[in-house]
């Protein structure tokens, strides 16, 4: 989710983050060829008189706005799709989070090959951008590989509350490659995430031996900790890279890199590990199937939400996964989140919804 070339430049969620589309150098010269060849004055079209000229004129009177609200939708619904597949994550049992990652990637793949045969997109991309479709594709993987272990060895809140870190690391990298401003809010909210984060974990050394509320032993627990935090990195970098490339490849291009890459990455994952396993129970193996479908669903809208709406109002609206994953955790496997969740979970969405809100604000001047 390359450095952006002018110091000057601005906020990631506006023309920082987008590529330009400058007028071409031409585009005054037939106006001028014209008034020399005896055209109408004021500005008049040479070939019918009018001005502006009916040809130039229909095509952005039929160029509509996106719906007001219609991102925000999207990513709403995506944040519901993603957490309906995270929940079928945690009730998987017995099979490994790579090779969940890779029927996944499976599934999805059968759905986007017909979907970039009938838009004719190809499956290479412009020549340009494919350097940042692979390190989408590859970043975006291993989060997601990422996350379903954290899933799988920590409770459901945990892990989707320690991932909406990601907006905080999306200010630190867009510090890094885009020249932006790194201010002293900035470094407040990343230290209020880490606040919530390590009530959430829990060192032993902070809270000596209580573990209270944890459904594993506390090594898994760390690590499953541990894992939702690189989910976190890898999701801000991925996130940069898709505002980046913005409009000029087609979300559907932008997920085939997603999915062939992150199958040949869990493809090698497991020849190493040697943890393939087919699942035994039919139920795991329509889950398996759901998270395929609801993963990609999420993906879709997730991707045309910040092609069409700033990436703060995506990102704040985004901590509905947060909710939906505390409704899920009491409702599905009855364990209500303990009060360190809750006041870590209120540290990390206030620190990654302030974020939002003020680089919305620094965009909107």
């Amino acid at each position: 989710m390359g450095p952006q070339e002018s110091a000057g430049s601005a906020e990631p969620g506006e023309s920082g983050l987008q590529l330009t589309h400058h007028t071409p150098s031409d585009a005054g010269e037939e106006p001028a060829g014209a008034e020399a060849a005896g055209a109408p004055e004021g500005g008049r079209c040479w070939l019918c008189g009018s001005s502006p000229c009916c040809s130039r004129a229909e095509p952005e009177a039929k160029k509509k706005a996106p719906c007001p609200g219609l991102g925000l939708f999207y990513t709403l619904l995506s944040a519901f799709l993603f957490s309906v597949g995270s929940l079928f994550v945690k009730k998987v049992q017995d099979v490994h989070a790579v090779e969940i990652s890779a029927f996944r990637c499976v599934f999805q793949m059968l759905v986007i090959i017909p979907c970039l045969i009938y838009r004719k997109t190809g499956f290479i991309g412009p020549k340009g951008q494919r350097i940042f479709l692979i390190l989408r594709g590859v970043l975006g993987s291993t989060s997601m590989i990422l996350l379903y272990y954290a899933f799988q060895t920590t409770s459901l809140a945990d892990a989707t509350v320690i991932t909406f870190s990601c907006p905080v690391f999306t200010s630190l990298f867009a510090w890094i490659f885009l020249k932006e401003k790194y201010s002293p809010w900035d470094a407040f909210f990343t230290l209020f995430t880490i606040t919530g984060v390590i009530l959430i974990v829990r060192p032993p050394f902070l809270f000596g031996s209580n573990t209270s509320g944890m459904e594993e032993s506390y090594s898994v627990h760390l690590k499953g900790t541990i894992a939702a935090v690189g989910h976190a990195v890898f999701a801000a970098v991925t996130l940069v890279i898709l505002r980046k490339m913005g409009k000029s490849v087609d979300y559907f291009l932008s997920i085939w890199y997603y999915v062939v890459l992150g199958l040949i990455e869990s493809i090698v994952v497991l020849f190493i590990t040697g943890d393939w396993s087919l699942p035994y129970c039919g139920l795991d193996r329509l889950f398996l199937i759901l998270i395929g479908l609801f993963g990609l669903g999420g993906q879709v809208f997730l991707t045309k939400a910040l092609q069409i709406e700033k990436a703060g109002p995506v990102a704040i609206m985004k901590t509905m996964d947060v909710v939906f994953a505390f409704i899920f955790q009491i409702i599905f496997f009855n364990d209500m989140p303990s009060w360190w969740t809750v006041g870590g979970a209120l540290c990390v969405v206030a620190s990654s919804t302030g974020a939002a809100i003020r680089k919305w604000l620094q965009s909107s001047k």
